[in-house]
Parts: C-alpha cells; sequence; structure tokens
C-alpha cells in the first residue's frame, strides 16, 4: 500500500480527488478521513500534529522561574492524538510512503514530523514531492518525479519553533506574573510580536507628539469658451513651485489680489505624454495590499487565498517571488479563459497582441512563482461573494501583468494675474492599456481644455483655503506588512498572523491598528528595563540565522543555543527590576480600564468583571466604597477616549463581532433608567391569570430594553426591545395575545417607523428567523465551507458548540480560530 500525506484534509481529498481520477472513496478512521482509491491511501494532518513544549514539571507558573525556561528542556509531543495515531496505523500498512505538504520552511517541518512518526514504525521509503498548486498537471508531474525532505530546511522551521517557544513563554511569564495578571488575561511578549508592537507603538507617538503648522492654499477657477478648471496659486521657493503659504498676512494679500480682477493671462504651455506600466506579478506582500485595498484584512486576505490554493485555482499564496518561470507559457494561460463570461473578452484582447511579456520585479526566487491564476476556473456559484473577489483580484492582476502600458497625455498650463501666477494640471488617458483589464488602479482623469500661450481666460470663485499640516498616518495592515518585511521582521509566511494576535491579545485595535494602554506600556517596560525584547535587528538576525540553517550553513543547536544566550543576558537586565516592572504594566492596565471618577468618593472608576464573568463599573476604593454601574450583558467593554461631558466618565464600547456597539456613559444610561416608568401594556402570558402579572415597557440602568413581567424576579418572563429610537405604544391590539402593537421612531421626523407589532408575535418570528437548525444558517457559512466543516467532524451546530477553534482552523483551509468563535457566538446567542 502507497500511503499519501498532505498538510491538511482538504488538500487530501483534492489530491485524492486527481490522482483517482475522481474515484477515491472517504473511510473514517479514528474520526480522520482517509481516501481509498486500488492500493493506495491519502490522509491530511492539520498542520502541525506535534508540539513543542517544556516538561510537565515547568507547568505551573507560580512554582517555575521565568529565568529557568531560558535553558530548559524542549520536549515534543502529539498535539492531535487521533490523526497521529492513524497515520501510524497506516504507516503498518505502508509499503512506500510520500510527504505531499506545502513547500515551505513550515510545510517541511510538518513533513519532517509525520516522517518521524512513519520511521517509528516502519522503515520503508520516504519520498517527497512538491508543487505550487494543486492542479491536475501539477500533482501528476510532482508525483512522477517525487525527491527528498529537505531536512535543512525543516530544521529552520524547527528552530523557528523553539526559540518562539522559549522568548515567548519565558519573557510572557516575567511579565504576566510581574503585573499579577494570570488567566485568560496574561501579558504576552513574542519573538516578532513585541518588535512589530514597537513599530505600532512608535507610530502612534510620531502622531501624539505631532506639532501642526497653518498653512495657506489659494484657488481659482479659469474658464475658456465655457469651460471651466481649477487652478492653483504658486510661487518660486528657491527655484521650487511652492503652494503652501505659511503666512497669513501674505496668503490674504495675494488672496486680495486675486479676487480683485477678472481675467487671468496664459504664460506656459506644456504638453507631454507619458507611459503607465503595468503593475509587477503579486508576491504576497504586494497581494496582501492589494486586498487591503478592497477592506480585507491580512488575515482573511491570506485564509481565502489558501482555500483558493487549495481548490485549484491559484498558485501557493507565500512566496516572495516576482518573477514568472520560464515554463509559464502565459498564452496559454489566457486561453484557459476565453469563453469565460466574467474573463473571456477580456482574454481574447490580451491574446490579440503582437507580443505577450509579463512584466518582472526585482525578486526571483525558485522556490514558488508569483501567485497567479492555474487556469482552473471555478464555476461562479461554488465561490462565495469573498472568495469570488479575492479571485478575480488574482485574475486581474495575471492580466495586467501581461497587458500593454497605458499612455497618457499631460497638459501643463500656467497663468499670470496682477503679478501672480497660477497652474493647472489635466491629464487625459489615451491608451487606457492595462487599465482596461485591471480596474484597481486609479485611472482618472483631469480635463484641462486646450489653450494657448496668450490667451485671457475668466477669473471666478477665488477661495482662500486655511488648513494644517497632518501628523503621519497610522500602518494601515498592508503597510505594516510591508515594513516587517523591509526590516526582516517574521516571514510571508507568518506576519499576517503576527498582526491578528496583536488583534487577539488586546494590543492593537481598530483598522489601521492603534496601540491599546496595555500595548504602549509593554513596550515602555520593555525598552526601560530590556530593549532586547523589542529589538528589530535582534529578531531580524534570528530571522537571518535560520536562513541560515535552511541554506546548510548553520546548525538548529547553533542557532537555538544563540538565541538562549542572548535571552539569558535579557534577564540579566531585568533581575533587578521585576517589582518596578511590575508596578508600572499595573498602573497602566489600571489606566486602561478607567472611566473617571467616582460620585460618591472620587476614587477612580474601573471597567471590572465578576466572578460569574459579566461585566460591571466598579469604584477603585472597593470594600469601603461600594457604588457600582451596570454594563450590557453582551460583548466586552472597551473604554473609548470620548467623555460625558455631564460627569465626565469616558464612553464605553462593547465589542461584540458584528453586533458590537457603543453603550455610551454609563451614568446616563443608569439615570435613563431611574428617570423612565415602566409603561405597562397588557397582562404576562405565564403569571397573568393566576397571579396577575402584568407586561411593562421598561429601561433597564444596563442601557437595554425589554417588555417585561412586573412580577419580576418571581416572574422573569421577558421580551426583547431595540436599544435605539423612541417606543411608540399603538392602539391596534394582537388578536392572540391582547397586546397593543409597538413601534419604533428614530426622531419626530421619522415617516417610516419600525413596525414591531405585538412584541410576543415579533420575537416568535424573529426565533424562526434566526434559528440554526444546520451549519449553513450560520453567517458566513456556505455550502463549500459546510462540506469542509462536516468533512473535518463538525457535522452539524451542536457539534460546532464543542469544538476547539484552534483545532478547527488547523483542519479546516479558510477559517480562522476567531470565525469559529463568531459562530460559536452566534450559537450561544
Amino acid at each position: 500500500m502507497e500511503l499519501i500525506i498532505t498538510e491538511k484534509e482538504n488538500a487530501a481529498r483534492r489530491i485524492a480527488e486527481i490522482l483517482s481520477d475522481g474515484a477515491a472513496e472517504a473511510d473514517r478512521v479514528n474520526g480522520v478521513n482517509v481516501y481509498r482509491w486500488g492500493t493506495k491511501r491519502c490522509m491530511g494532518l492539520s498542520g502541525h500534529v506535534v508540539g513543542v513544549d517544556f516538561p510537565p514539571e515547568y507547568a505551573d507558573w507560580r512554582d517555575v522561574e521565568p529565568a529557568e525556561l531560558v535553558d530548559a528542556e524542549v520536549t515534543k509531543s502529539a498535539t492531535q492524538e487521533n490523526i497521529v495515531a492513524t497515520l501510524r496505523k497506516l504507516a503498518r500498512q505502508a509499503d512506500t510512503a510520500t510527504i505531499a505538504t506545502d513547500y515551505d520552511r513550515e510545510g517541511e517541518l510538518i513533513g519532517k514530523e509525520a516522517y518521524e512518526i512513519i520511521r517509528e514504525e516502519t522503515d520503508v521509503l520516504v519520498d517527497r514531492v512538491r508543487f505550487s498548486s494543486i492542479t491536475e498537471r501539477e500533482v501528476q508531474d510532482a508525483f512522477a518525479e517525487p525527491d527528498e525532505i529537505d531536512f535543512d530546511l525543516a530544521a529552520a522551521g524547527e528552530a523557528r519553533q523553539v526559540i518562539d517557544l522559549v522568548w515567548g513563554a519565558a519573557l510572557t511569564r516575567f511579565l504576566s506574573l510581574s503585573a499579577r495578571q494570570l488567566g485568560d488575561d496574561f501579558i504576552s511578549v513574542g519573538r516578532v510580536q513585541s518588535p512589530t508592537l514597537k513599530l505600532i507603538v512608535d507610530r502612534e507617538r510620531e502622531i501624539q507628539a505631532f506639532d501642526p503648522e497653518d498653512y495657506w492654499e489659494i484657488f481659482g477657477d479659469l474658464t475658456k469658451e465655457g469651460t471651466s478648471f481649477e487652478a492653483q496659486y504658486f510661487y518660486d521657493d528657491d527655484g521650487s513651485e511652492a503652494e503652501r503659504v505659511w503666512d497669513e498676512a501674505t496668503a490674504e494679500a495675494v488672496y486680495d489680489d486675486l479676487a480683485g480682477v477678472d481675467s487671468a493671462t496664459v504664460t506656459s504651455v506644456r504638453k507631454r505624454t507619458r507611459t503607465d506600466s503595468p503593475p509587477e506579478p503579486f508576491n504576497t506582500t504586494a497581494f496582501i495590499s492589494a486586498a487591503g485595498s478592497l477592506g480585507y484584512s491580512a488575515q482573511r486576505a491570506m485564509s481565502l487565498a489558501e482555500e483558493l490554493y487549495t481548490a485549484g485555482y491559484m498558485t501557493y499564496p507565500r512566496t516572495d517571488n516576482t518573477v514568472y518561470p520560464e515554463d509559464l507559457e502565459p498564452d496559454e494561460l489566457l486561453d484557459d479563459f476565453v469563453g469565460s463570461r466574467a474573463f473571456g473578452e477580456d482574454a481574447e484582447t490580451l491574446l490579440e497582441q503582437d507580443e505577450i511579456v509579463p512584466t518582472e520585479g526585482d525578486e526571483e526566487t525558485t522556490d514558488h512563482p508569483p501567485i497567479h491564476p492555474t487556469g482552473e476556473l471555478p464555476p461562479r456559484g461554488e465561490l462565495d461573494e469573498d472568495e469570488w473577489e479575492i479571485y478575480e483580484l488574482v485574475v486581474r492582476r495575471f492580466f495586467a501583468t501581461v497587458a500593454q502600458p497605458a499612455e497618457w497625455a499631460h497638459l501643463r498650463v500656467v497663468a499670470e494675474a496682477v503679478g501672480h501666477s497660477l497652474k493647472a494640471n489635466g491629464k487625459r488617458l489615451l491608451e487606457p492599456g492595462y487599465h482596461a483589464v485591471y480596474p484597481y488602479s486609479s485611472a482618472s482623469e483631469n480635463v484641462v481644455p486646450a489653450v494657448d500661450e496668450g490667451d485671457e481666460l475668466a477669473m471666478s470663485d477665488v477661495a482662500l483655503d486655511a488648513k494644517q499640516t497632518q501628523p503621519p498616518r497610522r500602518y494601515g495592515q498592508s503597510r505594516l506588512i510591508r515594513k516587517m518585511e523591509e526590516l526582516g521582521l517574521g516571514t510571508k509566511s507568518t506576519r499576517h498572523n503576527t498582526i491578528e494576535k496583536l488583534y487577539d491579545r488586546g494590543y492593537i485595535e481598530s483598522d489601521p491598528p492603534r496601540p491599546t494602554t496595555l500595548a504602549e506600556a509593554v513596550v515602555e517596560a520593555a525598552e526601560e528595563f530590556a530593549d532586547r525584547i523589542v529589538s528589530e535587528d535582534m529578531t531580524a538576525q534570528m530571522e537571518a540565522d535560520m536562513n541560515a540553517i535552511a541554506s546548510g550553513e548553520a546548525t538548529l543547536d547553533d542557532v537555538t543555543t544563540e538565541s538562549r544566550e542572548m535571552l539569558e543576558r535579557v534577564f540579566e537586565e531585568l533581575a533587578d527590576s521585576r517589582e518596578e516592572v511590575g508596578d508600572y504594566l499595573q498602573e497602566s492596565l489600571k489606566a486602561d480600564k478607567t472611566l473617571g471618577p467616582c460620585p460618591d468618593c472620587g476614587e477612580d472608576l474601573l471597567v471590572r468583571r465578576s466572578r460569574q464573568g459579566s461585566y460591571f463599573v466598579g469604584c477603585d476604593g472597593f470594600p469601603e466604597c461600594r457604588y457600582t454601574l451596570p454594563l450590557p450583558s453582551t460583548g466586552e467593554p472597551l473604554v473609548l477616549e470620548d467623555e460625558c461631558e455631564d460627569h465626565g466618565l469616558n464612553h464605553v464600547k462593547m465589542l461584540a463581532g458584528r453586533d458590537t456597539f457603543v453603550h455610551g456613559c454609563p451614568r446616563c444610561e443608569a439615570e435613563k433608567a431611574d428617570e423612565t416608568d415602566d409603561q405597562v401594556i397588557g397582562a404576562c402570558p405565564e403569571c397573568g391569570e393566576e397571579h396577575g402579572g402584568e407586561l411593562a415597557i421598561k429601561r433597564l440602568r444596563s442601557g437595554s430594553r425589554l417588555v417585561g413581567c412586573t412580577r419580576y424576579p418571581d416572574c422573569e418572563y421577558s421580551l426583547p426591545l431595540p436599544r435605539n429610537g423612541d417606543v411608540e405604544v399603538g392602539e391596534e391590539r394582537c388578536e392572540e395575545h391582547d397586546l397593543p402593537e409597538i413601534s419604533i421612531v428614530d426622531d419626530e421626523d421619522d415617516d417610516d417607523p419600525w413596525e414591531l407589532g405585538c412584541p410576543i408575535c415579533n420575537y416568535a418570528e424573529y426565533q424562526a428567523r434566526n434559528r440554526i437548525d444546520d451549519l449553513e444558517d450560520l453567517n458566513g457559512v456556505g455550502g463549500a465551507t459546510a462540506e469542509k466543516l462536516e468533512d473535518a467532524g463538525v457535522e452539524g451546530p451542536e457539534d460546532l458548540r464543542e469544538v476547539d477553534p484552534d483545532e478547527v482552523a488547523a483542519n479546516v483551509q479558510g477559517v480562522s480560530a476567531s470565525q469559529v468563535e463568531d459562530w460559536q457566538a452566534e450559537l450561544a446567542d
């Protein structure tokens, strides 16, 4: 029997389908799909099924000094025992084995882990196949010419595992224990994560330290034969054409001069054409940047790309290469799109070119080609909207790289009035070139009419605009990844995951990423007491060392030993400052949760968490002061910068995925509830007949509203109401429940109110509409995703409630742990 091992289950299914001509059938072994045809068996792992960790005696954070981890032994153990057991069982039956994991550092390590498990069971031949797209041709060609495992490349991946474990665990424990911040809220530190966080914090410091300067710009409309265009005042500043006037009096004098005339004379006309070259092929960083312009986070873009890769529609998305391989025939690939409704016309146009010569970038590597479509076209209905948008981006980028340059006509006009100069720059697209097939690059025109020197143009609408210089922009995710690449932080395979971790750990929020108070505190503490923790140079050197392992110029032991010695020096720097670091971090953690003064005692009001897990606002003077305010039961609170004018408290936002909302000032919400009388609307359906309970519209101090029984807590019957808008009770009543029909009105002028109707009927309809009977009822789960979840053993909503999100993400291509958590939250609702 020949055993084939892939990196994930869906890759196993795809490869089995290709190699068996669709004849493979799936068996379940220990809960793992094993694809069978003839004498061949194919199974997928779930990424790493073997993990590195410290021996059990190091597990208790309180009993082990963090510095002890620097020299601690690192052990390996199965993290997916059912998959490992299945691999062992099949290995004992195998005559040969083939590793078909992804072709990169991480994939090579995963393949080596499988190889070592097989070797513990048998000494059969184990070979390796590599491909850059899971298409019929590439897979067949790869299996026709198998190779050997690259143990040097795998060792580079293993070095990363060990170094990240030792650095991350030792420093995470040190900071968390120092700040007495344990449990789920521990303070995370990482070899790549922390220098990346410093980049974000440093940019925020630049923004906060920025001192804006005032300047003025002057504009006027020039008109020739009924056609107007905008021109801008400029002046000579040591040979450069300056547009910003830094002195207000000067700006006003120029404005007064120009506003006092009604014409200007053309003194210069310059025409030229410019060639606009097509973009170079996609590497990972450029792809993430382009997907970011469409609104996709780096993590989401890569998840979608991996899904399309596994389905055989595009090449491997983790690559530095920007030069197509010599054996790529662009005309043949274009021909695959002829006849396609979405791309056929553009493909035919490109094939009509006299010569098809793809663009090239500066990076040429031999592992994977640039990202491009494979020529296997998905049926439009097979992909959801996000998958299709990313697929179209990849297709059109390939089209752009084989298209002609665009040609622009530029016209520069200078006019003069009362000794002052104004200029206008127009551009017009002469030949669209690659813009015709790649709509993601700007092709906007600015029309300036044809004029001649000496022409008199009417001038009107002269305007003086007061402006200020702006601080540097925050790094968007794609810009941040480019900066990480420039500094050697992480790899093409890990950078987007690093950013996702920073979000998950509460270090950054919003997009573009903004550091939280905790992030700033961690970076400042590291800079003060051990700056190697956030040193980009140290991290980049380690990345270079791991590349040296991959090329055979260094060994795993050499590099991991050097990293431990470096970490030991960090702990020497930290040795005498644990208490100081702890105090500093505790103050910062407190600041991140502080709302403002307590009205009873003047101490700080803080966001706190009860033993039951719910959030509330409590006084820092507890137990002497027991003042509290409720918070909504939905979501996790985030303290905002906005401050209540009445109470001096910061507003609170409740983070709840798609249901995130701004709660506002907790005191305002509580006072509104205290001042609002319950409005009785009818009898309670549960206790009205026996105990006289009535239903009333209630406003809770947490900000929520509901229809609830007046006998609460003896009767807990309630129905939810929307949080916002005014509740209006109508005169018409429900025949079934004898309750009035309710509307939600946004304001006095709202002529289209939200007609809820009878609250009992409305809630019953809502439950029916949102009932989750199968996986496809969940937001973002289409037929293809549901099938992949089912293949991974998640056959319905009840299974999804119980799974580990990280485990599902490891098993299901294109699904992240945060998505699984969102689905679980949706089920909980």
